[in-house]
């Protein structure tokens, strides 16, 4: 490339960043259905491959993501609903549990002197912040209905989405082809090996993580059923779910399953069996699930893993954990192009004979 070239692909790439920054807060919608038809659009070329018009495909995978949604809320609610009065209904039970053995306990074996828990002062605190929310949540309700469009724009985006990612599904091939016309053909080839390497790597990644937190959420739940747990299946979803961003789900798993085995059995021996099953967790995961869902094509070391994440989290919050491994799969592939290069320069033979 020459060097005017290089100016104007700088300055078509500035152009691009702020027309992404001035349209940001449309572009979720797209966003959304774009992962989701890149998620989807193997399913739907391999049920081409079966000879399926490809209007059926993708009507067909169209459905099953979008029933795979409908009972996920469906489960998720009452569940929770189920989880929030089984702690109600338990909360005096287990106070007065603190109060008669956990605090002498601690008191006996740390010298460490805790005020009695009372409660009717737990309920007045409880009460308290709950009107405070209550509040709150009634006044981002009345600027959110004051502001109609706003409201309509919302829901107007929610209902995009599946009308987006039907599409694009429909349009996928043909979407993928017009981008690599585009692209100039002196670094049409060195791109399109790129692109491919990304989305080998991107898709081993989300298509395999995504099996691997339904697959752990069944073992999780399962394992805490097994173990006597009565929100097992809450905490083993959750546990499932989150395990999305690397040892979030794990970490988060295993501090409430602990909370709610202490709440319930009040002895140490329940609490180590849920820790026992979420270790067994862990080593399906790390020695069948990521192996065979998942394979070796991300290639990140665990110590870059954990730096993604926390390096993602504190640039751009929880979505910024989501996107932390995506994003560092990609600059790796790249990281990869670079180092051959580097050893195919003339740099880099400098000094041989």
């Amino acid at each position: 490339m020459t060097d005017s070239q290089k100016w104007l692909a700088l300055v078509l790439l500035a152009i691009l960043g702020g027309f992404l920054y001035l349209l940001a807060p449309i572009l979720m919608p797209f966003l959304a259905a774009f992962l989701l038809s890149y998620l989807g659009s193997p399913l739907v070329s391999r049920l081409c491959g079966w000879k399926f018009p490809r209007v059926l495909a993708v009507t067909v995978v169209f459905l099953g993501i979008t029933l795979f949604f409908l009972a996920l809320i469906g489960i998720l609610i009452p569940g929770i609903k189920n989880q929030v009065l089984y702690l109600n209904s338990k909360m005096p039970e287990f106070i007065n549990w603190i109060n008669t053995q956990a605090i002498p306990w601690i008191y006996e074996n740390f010298q460490i002197d805790i005020k009695h828990l009372d409660m009717s002062e737990l309920t007045d605190l409880l009460g308290t912040s709950w009107r405070q929310a209550g509040s709150t949540l009634g006044q981002v309700i009345s600027k959110i209905a004051a502001s109609g469009m706003n409201l309509v724009g919302f829901f107007g985006n929610l209902l995009l989405i599946p009308v987006l990612t039907f599409y694009l599904l429909l349009d996928w091939p043909k979407l993928l082809t017009n981008i690599q016309d585009l692209l100039p053909r002196p670094i049409e080839k060195t791109v399109t090996q790129l692109l491919k390497e990304c989305d080998d790597v991107l898709g081993a990644f989300l298509r395999g993580q995504f099996l691997v937190m339904i697959c752990l959420s069944v073992v999780y739940s399962l394992g805490l059923k097994i173990v006597g747990l009565d929100i097992a299946f809450i905490v083993g979803l959750i546990a499932g779910l989150g395990s999305i961003v690397p040892y979030f789900g794990f970490t988060i798993g295993i501090v409430i399953g602990t909370i709610a085995a202490i709440f319930q059995f009040r002895e140490f021996l329940p609490v180590a069996w849920v820790w026992t099953a979420f270790g067994v967790g862990q080593v399906i995961e790390n020695w069948i699930l990521v192996p065979y869902l998942v394979g070796n094509k991300v290639g990140l070391h665990p110590v870059v893993v954990i730096f993604s994440i926390l390096a993602g989290g504190r640039l751009f919050g929880f979505f910024g954990m989501l996107l932390a491994i995506p994003a560092a799969s990609v600059i790796l592939v790249l990281l990869r192009h670079a180092r051959r290069r580097y050893f195919a320069s003339d740099l880099y033979k400098i000094n041989e004979p």
